[in-house]
């Protein structure tokens, strides 16, 4: 490992991990949380640094768990350079939130800027080594994961958790994209990581006990596409959930009506969200209240007083 080991912050659904590099050729975070967790990010990465600066911020991809503390960040740093991925550049110059997945998904980032890009084949000086940019397109087709060879570190965002990985965003909107995660994945083993830091859930090592997992849930997704969008829409759900901590079903309702992703998630569930999960089938206009039922079995959430839904 690098002189100075990354300093992971592990952090809960909201927010991907933040990964802190520190070293001879500056201090920079990759992914910087959702917004709402924005002060605690700052306080995360002040404490580490101690006196010292942030010179930069990298973004895997610009979902709003990982770039959602980017505009408090350069604002505490203001001479602190932020690079994301060059696909997503124009989006973010016009602050495009369609392009960006900020409107259909319904989650919030605050308007940032960048003052470079990066993309598959670059190599970045951070912290104490010299770190691979390697394309890592399927949970989204601008996403870029770093690897540092010495130490074989990969830094994995989305593509690869250790017992599965991100929703595939690009199939939601009718892009054939489960090719292309398998591509990311089989480019992963490749690179022969020891050591992985997902964008999501604790640094790891069983590399390939981890692909094995991702490969299976692909193929499983693949064959049958219903459960992938109940997978999403679970996701999805379950992430606004624990943004609002309370909501009544009525609100919950008129929320999920208005997002196109709910909409077109609806049509690849068959309008039924327990048969897409492979369960019998329900009333077909009780897809959401399915989804709620899913979360509460789960664990994920629990309902009181009248309706409404708690996380827990």
């Amino acid at each position: 490992m690098p002189a100075h080991p990354p300093i992971v912050f592990e952090r809960g659904w909201l927010s991907s991990n933040n990964i802190l590099l520190r070293g001879r050729h500056g201090n920079a975070l990759i992914d910087t949380g959702y917004a709402s967790h924005a002060a605690q990010t700052l306080a995360l990465v002040q404490q580490a640094l101690q006196e010292a600066p942030l010179h930069a911020i990298v973004n895997t991809h610009l979902h709003s768990d990982h770039c959602g503390g980017n505009l408090a960040l350069q604002q505490h740093w203001p001479g602190c350079a932020t690079r994301i991925p060059a696909a997503s550049a124009a989006a973010v110059a016009d602050w495009d939130e369609t392009a960006l997945s900020f409107a259909a998904t319904g989650q919030q980032c605050p308007r940032f800027g960048f003052t470079a890009t990066l993309q598959g084949g670059d190599e970045l000086p951070l912290g104490d080594a010299h770190w691979q940019v390697h394309a890592a397109p399927g949970h989204d087709p601008d996403m870029v994961v770093l690897f540092e060879p010495a130490s074989r570190t990969l830094i994995s965002a989305d593509a690869l958790w250790q017992h599965g990985f991100g929703v595939i965003f690009p199939e939601l909107d009718g892009v054939q994209a489960f090719d292309v995660m398998a591509a990311t994945l089989d480019a992963i083993e490749r690179l022969q990581p020891l050591h992985i830091i997902p964008g999501h859930g604790a640094p790891f090592t069983e590399v390939a006990a981890a692909l094995a997992t991702a490969h299976r849930r692909l193929d499983a997704f693949a064959q049958n596409p219903a459960r992938h969008a109940h997978y999403a829409a679970k996701a999805l759900l379950k992430f606004k959930l624990l943004e609002w901590q309370r909501i009544h079903r009525d609100a919950l309702g008129q929320w999920v009506a208005q997002l196109p992703y709910f909409g077109r998630l609806r049509l690849l569930m068959g309008g039924n969200a327990a048969a897409a999960a492979g369960g019998a089938a329900t009333d077909p206009d009780g897809w959401l209240d399915d989804l709620l039922a899913d979360l509460v079995r789960s664990g994920a959430a629990r309902r009181e007083d009248g309706g409404w839904i708690f996380n827990q």
